[in-house]
């Protein structure tokens, strides 16, 4: 559904400490994904399937842990942002694999990523 948050990421340089530690805490269970990224799917007990994501930012990206809303088109997203005072933190990335996706900040400076699935 548009509009909804339908994804989560965490991403951090320690992956496995991650996993750990959100395993430990609620139970989440961590698959790889088969991709080009080093990226693992979440998933909670009872679930049908993955609601999150663990990402490996082999320190090139500041760890962090937000929300992805689901949109009709990441690029209007973008501009929307911008026109209410928010700011686009990045353009936006084709995942190589049927996703657009974008990272974005709120009038208080929140990050937060917007994503379209093609096809």
């Amino acid at each position: 559904m548009h509009n909804t948050v339908t994804w989560f990421e965490i991403a951090t340089d320690d992956p496995a400490g991650a996993e750990r530690f959100y395993g430990g805490l609620f139970g989440w269970s961590f698959a790889h994904d088969e991709g080009p990224l080093d990226y693992r799917l979440i998933g909670y007990p009872g679930a049908q399937a993955p609601a999150g994501g663990l990402f490996n930012t082999k320190g090139e990206f500041p760890n962090h842990a937000i929300f992805h809303v689901e949109v009709a088109d990441v690029e209007a997203a973008c501009r929307q942002t911008e026109e209410l005072g928010g700011k686009v933190v990045t353009k936006v990335i084709d995942d190589g694999m049927g996703t657009d996706f974008a990272y974005l900040t709120d009038t208080s400076g929140n990050l937060f990523g917007v994503f379209r699935r093609r096809g």
